[in-house]
């Protein structure tokens, strides 16, 4: 018994590993992109692949990345509705809510319908930020690259 729970745990973190090196440099980028900074960057993505790896084996069919990046926005959300990061970054002139939407819009793709459900906002209240966000930022800003440290 106990050797099969081995042999199920190293399966496990094998394929968690896989996974981040798969999926760590774009979620890391995300992180930046919320931050503004790569110190609170790399804190965030760490707590956010935590608790992605907490619920690994509850996946069952649930695409890995679009957990990561939930976890991502959920631990977000919870630190920066507190208190407001520095402003940094591409995005530093957004409130935190803002940003988010901004990453999960135009970095992450992910549908309005989503992005508003996800933060409790309206479908108009996620096209208005995107709207402002097209008027102010630089076309690349937000798809670019990771930013040199």
């Amino acid at each position: 018994m106990r050797e099969r729970q081995s042999a199920r745990e190293r399966r496990r973190a094998r394929e968690f590993e896989a996974f981040v090196a798969g999926a760590g440099g774009r979620l890391l980028h995300a992180a930046r992109l919320l931050t503004g900074e790569r110190t609170a960057a790399e804190r965030l993505l760490t707590a956010a692949l935590a608790r992605t790896y907490a619920a690994w084996d509850a996946l069952g069919g649930e695409d890995p990345y679009d957990r990561a990046r939930q976890e991502l926005a959920r631990c977000y959300a919870r630190t920066a509705w507190r208190r407001r990061p520095a402003p940094g970054g591409p995005l530093g002139a957004f409130p935190p809510r803002e940003r988010l939407v901004l990453v999960l819009r135009l970095y992450e793709d992910v549908p309005e319908e989503q992005t508003a459900a996800r933060l409790g906002l309206s479908v108009r209240r996620v096209r208005a930020v995107c709207a402002r966000a097209a008027a102010t930022l630089p076309r690349d800003a937000v798809t670019a690259g990771p930013t040199p440290p």
